[in-house]
């Protein structure tokens, strides 16, 4: 039996703070390194949660001067990053503490490269080869997760859409890996099962996607397996009756996954991102409506992957077909829709989103190549 009560150390791929009150930890970190002016940034339900009151109660009587800074979109946008580098120097902070979800850790990210390098955003583009300008030093950043899903805190990028287009942008660099991840499960306690849901969905179709993807990366399929058979035996407890193990298991697990897609994502994450851009869906419910379309359609000539993944998942058929129903089951179990129309998505919206999903970035690294018409079909048996 493992106690999660005990707070660990991982040193993959940076230095990762793991256990229940592991959070507490952050104020003499902070001190110890010379620390003393953070700039803050999580999202607007972060910010009046219980946990974030008694944190920053916390750096004050240590004598650490915070400055918060919470006003981001769910999809995080352009404008969000510049008014949040704007506050990082005229309050002259000398460090960046993300706290959240994905989106704060992106904002967070992305602030941490605005600091010192000058040139226009989406000039550091990672597919237009921008990382080459990732040139100067950052800030100091630590990462704080308050959900078991996208995995950011271990992340070395950060997706920002434009605000006008809401065309999504990847800056990546290996300079935006955060010093320190504090991952302390008792954050995600009270998550409503919606988000514990949607997120924990997110975070097993990174598991699933990586070892899938295309490629040679023996090390990420390793972590991939482990993560996958984590959140398959957790997830429904953590949304129907959190437990600290469930909720442990989740957040490690949701860790696992960012690590492991490194390797690639593939078509799943493709027919996700058009829903948020288009119709703004939250990513991880996009991600639990799409993920058993996207399997099956991956099975063929790939039926020995399925079959380690159904293996790990403890499936009583170590097939495709069976880790295909097992997801349907599954999303009907933490109550998660199966249908696309199920989330808003009308016929009309149909032809854009399989353009949208053909230009996305990530179904290049799936295993089997994915063509426009590919897309049409499986939106269309999705909805």
């Amino acid at each position: 039996m493992i106690d999660f009560n005990v707070v660990r150390q991982y040193n993959f791929p940076t230095i990762i703070r793991f256990g229940a009150g592991a959070v507490k930890e952050l104020p003499d970190y902070l001190k110890a390194n010379g620390l003393a002016r953070p700039l803050i940034v999580t999202d607007p339900v972060v910010k009046q949660l219980g946990f974030f009151k008694e944190m920053e109660a916390g750096l004050s009587g240590k004598g650490i001067s915070t400055e918060i800074f919470s006003d981001i979109h769910k999809n995080p946008v352009k404008s969000d990053v510049l008014k949040g580098g704007d506050i990082f120097k005229n309050t002259q902070r000398d460090s960046i503490v993300g706290i959240g979800g994905g989106a704060a850790m992106d904002v967070a990210r992305a602030i941490a490269l605005r600091i010192n390098h000058h040139r226009d955003l989406f000039d550091y583009d990672d597919l237009i080869g921008g990382d080459k300008y990732v040139t100067e030093s950052v800030p100091h950043f630590i990462t704080i997760p308050t959900t078991s899903g996208t995995g950011s805190e271990v992340g070395r990028s950060a997706i920002i859409s434009e605000d006008e287009t809401h065309r999504k942008r990847i800056l990546f660099s290996p300079k935006l890996l955060a010093k320190i991840v504090f991952a302390d499960p008792l954050l995600t306690m009270e998550l409503p099962p919606f988000v514990t849901a949607a997120t924990g969905m997110d975070a097993l179709t990174h598991n699933m996607e990586a070892f899938l993807a295309k490629g040679f990366h023996p090390m990420a399929d390793g972590i991939a397996l482990e993560g996958a058979r984590l959140i398959n035996e957790s997830i429904a407890e953590a949304v129907n009756a959190p437990s600290l193990e469930a909720r442990s298991k989740m957040m490690i697990a949701s860790l696992m996954g960012a690590v492991a897609f490194q390797k690639g994502l593939g078509v799943v994450h493709s027919l996700a991102h058009p829903l948020s851009s288009l119709l703004d869906t939250h990513h991880g419910l996009a991600n639990a409506v799409n993920l058993p379309y996207g399997m099956k359609f991956n099975i063929a000539g790939f039926e020995d992957r399925f079959r380690r993944i159904a293996r790990a998942m403890e499936l009583k058929e170590e097939t495709g077909e069976a880790v295909v129903s097992h997801l349907f089951s599954l999303n009907k179990q933490i109550g998660m829709p199966v249908q696309l129309r199920d989330v808003g998505v009308k016929e009309e919206h149909l032809e854009t989103l399989a353009d949208l999903g053909f230009a996305d970035f990530c179904h290049p690294n799936n295993p089997k190549p994915v063509s426009r018409a590919d897309f049409r079909k499986l939106y269309g048996e999705a909805f």
